[in-house]
């Protein structure tokens, strides 16, 4: 079972006439209390329900028992010590009855009506400081880094100088300063229609240790720059680490917002879902100076934590009026991906093993049906999976399987005809896809069966979760389709990045943030069960998640962890027997 932390809107007040019931809340020093599960606290949530529309008695069981089992997670997270029990029964009835009224009315998810109003999606002019020329005669810039090998103990380190070559070295080692590794990379440059670009560096570092700062230093004299980056852990099941999730972003006032809160978040990775520049916009000679203007933009991000590329529509930039009919040229040339380690015949589609995770990118736009090399390729990736070793299968895509939004409606069908059935046998546990300008997440949903048409709850599915919301300058995709499909759990058109925070092999917390007026906010967040492990222990065992690690007394189930209580045992334990009659 997912547990699902709905958060939503703005914070004017409103007169509900659901009743309100507001369960004591605390709020650990790391992760958000989920006191907002099953009522509303705004009037810009639409409809609000935990299920699928079914047969109403099929509807009615599935929805009660999922809500019953959530609804104790929360009192057992939130409650305080002092409540006795009879406090706590008084809560769960008025829960469950709250619960009850929203089966009745048989509705999805949870759909935010939250009005953005802030920056226009217009590029931001090429004289401001954020594009701002490194100082120095052929300086460095568009510095970023992305992983080099399978397992993480290389590095790709790419940079564009202006003037000339100058020197293609890296100089690395464990303090600032002092380097005892010189890798040596190449160079080349390329035209685009009328546009010649600079010196572009492309070096590979290997052999690194795991879990270690880097120092590295790059350029010749006056004019060399400095930076850093960490390796990740070795790969290991319970391995712990944090990514962002970024897509679609541009290079707009939304899309610094939005970068510059993701880089707030300690995120020690970026998995990027494609869209980069948006310089297809542009026309001529202008399309080529929008990718540079892009390479200075997120440097101040990608030069110190790798980004996990993949392309998209805005990346193709077939423009026959200009002679440049081959796709994806500019991207190719610029950001480069460890494909061969992953034995891809393209950087368009590889996979990599972080930590704990194994990450698979696809290319939306590159052919997947059966027989071609993609689809080859997947099919015999899939196979190499370890799960023992990298439990977390997280898969990267443009163009979304499941979306309730009018903008690029059913987009994806084809490739969810061609690889569902696949993420479901091997059970991966989220896929990020971007292209919708708008947020959404789904349920553990597949449509693989023979006999329905339509999307069903399957506890082997993959979550679902659309995050196209970086800021570019063709605005915000607001018009979602009307009912809420009840495969939609969650869904708002506002710009904003996640983070997916892996704690050990079983759970990792994930956390959709809205840019609102200028700050990060909280606004959908859920404990993240793995696929794999989670059948293995979750139910033989009594939970061994270390509270220390969620920074408070919450279990990663949601569930209160208290070692002076004697009766912890027991509640775990009710929590587990719930949890067996209906898993989700």
């Amino acid at each position: 079972m997912d547990t699902h932390f709905c958060r939503s809107g703005h914070t004017r007040p409103t007169n509900h006439s659901r009743p309100r019931v507001r369960t004591p809340s605390l709020t650990p020093p790391t992760y958000p209390a989920p006191s907002r599960l099953i009522y509303s606290r705004r009037q810009d949530i639409k409809r609000h329900s935990f299920g699928f529309k079914a047969k109403p008695a099929a509807a009615f069981a599935y929805n009660f028992s999922r809500g019953i089992r959530e609804c104790c997670v929360q009192i057992e997270a939130c409650y305080p010590r002092n409540l006795g029990k009879g406090s706590m029964l008084v809560q769960l009835l008025l829960l469950s009855s709250i619960l009850l009224t929203c089966v009745s009315n048989g509705n999805a998810g949870v759909t935010s009506s939250f009005i953005r109003n802030e920056w226009p999606s217009v590029d931001i002019p090429l004289d401001n400081e954020v594009f701002a020329v490194p100082k120095g005669y052929n300086a460095p810039q568009q510095v970023h880094i992305t992983q080099g090998d399978y397992d993480g103990r290389a590095v790709i380190i790419s940079w564009v100088t202006a003037n000339e070559p100058g020197s293609n070295r890296v100089r690395v080692g464990l303090s600032e300063g002092k380097y005892d590794i010189v890798a040596e990379g190449t160079v080349h440059n390329y035209t685009f229609y009328n546009y010649k670009s600079g010196y572009i560096h492309q070096c590979l570092v290997d052999d690194l240790q795991y879990d270690t700062k880097y120092y590295y230093e790059i350029g010749d004299g006056d004019s060399s720059r400095r930076f850093w980056f960490k390796t990740p852990p070795k790969i290991d099941p319970d391995a712990s680490y944090k990514f962002g999730i970024i897509g679609d972003l541009g290079q707009t006032f939304n899309s610094l917002s939005t970068l510059e809160h993701c880089m707030q978040t300690g995120a020690q990775a970026i998995l990027f879902v494609g869209d980069l520049s948006y310089a297809d916009r542009y026309d001529n000679h202008d399309v080529g100076v929008r990718w540079d203007s892009w390479g200075r933009f997120v440097e101040r991000s990608a030069a110190y934590q790798p980004w996990m590329w993949s392309a998209g529509n805005h990346e193709i930039e077939y423009f026959p009026h200009m002679g440049e009919v081959i796709p994806f040229r500019n991207y190719l040339h610029r950001y480069p991906t460890p494909y061969p380690a992953s034995k891809s015949s393209s950087p368009m589609w590889y996979a990599v093993r972080r930590a704990s995770a194994h990450i698979i990118v696809l290319s939306s736009y590159s052919p997947f049906v059966k027989y071609t090399p993609q689809w080859k390729w997947l099919e015999e990736e899939l196979k190499r999976v370890d799960r023992e070793k990298t439990p977390w299968l997280i898969v990267l895509m443009h163009a979304p399987i499941y979306n309730s939004n009018n903008a690029h409606y059913r987009e994806g069908e084809s490739m969810r005809v061609v690889f569902e059935s696949w993420f479901c046998q091997y059970k991966v546990d989220v896929i990020f896809a971007g292209h919708v300008h708008a947020y959404e997440r789904s349920y553990r949903i597949s449509n693989i069966r023979p006999d329905s048409s339509n999307p069903v709850p399957d506890k082997s599915a993959p979550v679902y979760i659309t995050v196209g919301d970086g800021g570019n300058q063709e605005g915000l995709a607001n018009k979602f389709r009307d009912p809420q499909p009840d495969y939609s759990a969650f869904r708002e058109a506002s710009y904003g990045h996640s983070t997916l925070e892996i704690k050990n092999r079983t759970h990792a917390i994930y956390h959709w943030n809205r840019n609102d007026e200028g700050k990060r906010i909280p606004t959908d967040s859920f404990v993240l069960h793995n696929q794999y492990c989670c059948q293995i222990e979750l139910f033989t065992k009594q939970p061994s998640i270390n509270s220390r690690q969620f920074g408070s007394d919450m279990n990663a189930d949601g569930s209160s962890r208290r070692d002076d209580d004697p009766k912890d045992s027991g509640r775990v334990a009710l929590y587990k027997k719930m949890m067996k009659m209906n898993r989700y």
